[in-house]
């Protein structure tokens, strides 16, 4: 069973939270009650050796994790592999999606494979540029094969973010028994046409606010790929500006937005133009980061995670959720990924942990192994943390 949040109840004397009588007292005295959260964060982990086979017989004691640099001790859930799964077949038919719809012809029997012997829900969303639920949850193989045999080409788009929110919605309306993943059948460039669409940070927001397992098998559209060849690097900026906290970093400190309109100059480049409050903000942000280092861990992360939606959605969201991901160019290698999925899917260690007083915002999660250099380790990068606390386990 997935650990839930766990709720504690204070009650102590002290300034009052309501007023409630007390018997045979001369006037109603106060009795405070103070409700803590504590958030469980689950970490799906793969460990396997160089030639791909999984290992089965370590515990929490052969892991090691750090949350945001913070050592976090470990738990080991058992018996994962017989826990039931829902599981969210997502497929693009938009775009270059469309000419990829003939590769599928098997992938019916490969989730049959994936799901295994547990019991299982799954359900089927093709997407362009709005994700659809063709099919709802169901542990039917033939409704499932019907609606892969039966997609059609979409139009010219790919909200691969906005589909992954809608399934990861989804996926929340299952029993909190069943572990939670997506399989994401992809390009690896998110392209949604004119009109509302998530924005990268919300996509942070939403995939590492949820116990969702993402594995992709994605394929380079010709635009995608000639974004990745004259792709710019990703840069960070040094600390602070040499003029001050909040001065610009490349010369005089020109006046804010506000400082402009009512006629501030500045005394040294009367001409440098004004910031906006979006570039005034994000520069407090930094500043206030200075003093503050887990805001500055924090944002980091979010200004990584974006650049790397940026470049290739599927790649990352897998990083991020503990799941994989795989290139594919034809039906051969299509089949082989899943097949390995299949293999790796039932096979994963749950580890949790309790994060000491987290802050709010995207979280950083490396998780290592104590002694065994010859394995390779996979598991989930994030996690998200709200300002309100809900009861689900992360």
């Amino acid at each position: 069973m997935f650990p839930l949040r766990l709720s504690l109840v204070l009650l102590c004397v002290s300034p009052a939270f309501s007023q409630t009588p007390v018997p045979g007292g001369a006037a109603n005295q106060p009795t405070p009650v103070i409700t803590t959260n504590s958030t469980v964060v689950l970490v799906p982990a793969l460990v396997t050796t160089r030639k791909g086979e999984p290992v089965f017989a370590l515990t929490a004691k052969d892991f090691a994790l750090t949350d945001d640099g913070v050592t976090q001790p470990l738990t080991l859930e058992p018996d994962n592999d017989a826990e039931p799964l829902a599981l969210i077949v997502a497929i693009q038919t938009g775009g270059d999606g469309a000419r990829r719809l003939r590769n599928y012809g098997t992938l019916s029997l490969m989730v049959d494979n994936l799901t295994g012997q547990v019991p299982h829900k799954v359900a089927v969303v093709t997407f362009d540029s709005v994700p659809k639920l063709v099919q709802g949850f169901t542990d039917d193989s033939d409704d499932i094969s019907s609606a892969i045999r039966n997609l059609s080409p979409g139009d010219p788009g790919a909200a691969i973010l906005d589909t992954l929110g809608f399934s990861v919605d989804l996926l929340k309306q299952q029993p909190i028994q069943y572990r939670r993943a997506i399989l994401l059948i992809s390009e690896t460039l998110d392209r949604p046409l004119a009109g509302s669409h998530v924005s990268m940070e919300e996509a942070l927001r939403e995939i590492g606010d949820a116990n969702t397992a993402i594995y992709s098998l994605a394929f380079s559209s010709i635009k995608s790929e000639s974004l990745r060849r004259s792709g710019n690097a990703f840069e960070t900026s040094a600390p602070g500006p040499r003029h001050g906290c909040m001065a610009r970093a490349d010369g005089p400190n020109p006046p804010t937005a506000d400082e402009a309109a009512a006629g501030a100059k500045d005394t040294v480049a009367d001409s440098a133009p004004a910031r906006t409050p979006g570039q005034v903000a994000n520069q407090a942000f930094d500043c206030a980061a200075l003093l503050a280092p887990p805001l500055a861990l924090g944002k980091m992360a979010v200004l990584a995670g974006v650049h790397s939606l940026e470049h290739n959605v599927p790649e990352t969201v897998a990083e991020m959720t503990g799941g994989e991901y795989f290139p594919f160019k034809d039906n051969k290698s299509l089949e082989r990924d899943l097949e390995t999925i299949s293999n790796h899917v039932p096979n994963r260690y749950m580890l949790s942990f309790q994060p000491q007083s987290p802050h709010v915002g995207l979280h950083t999660v490396k998780l290592r192994l104590n002694g065994y250099p010859e394995l390779d380790l996979a598991a989930r990068n994030s996690y998200w943390v709200d300002n309100d606390s809900t009861t689900q386990s992360r």
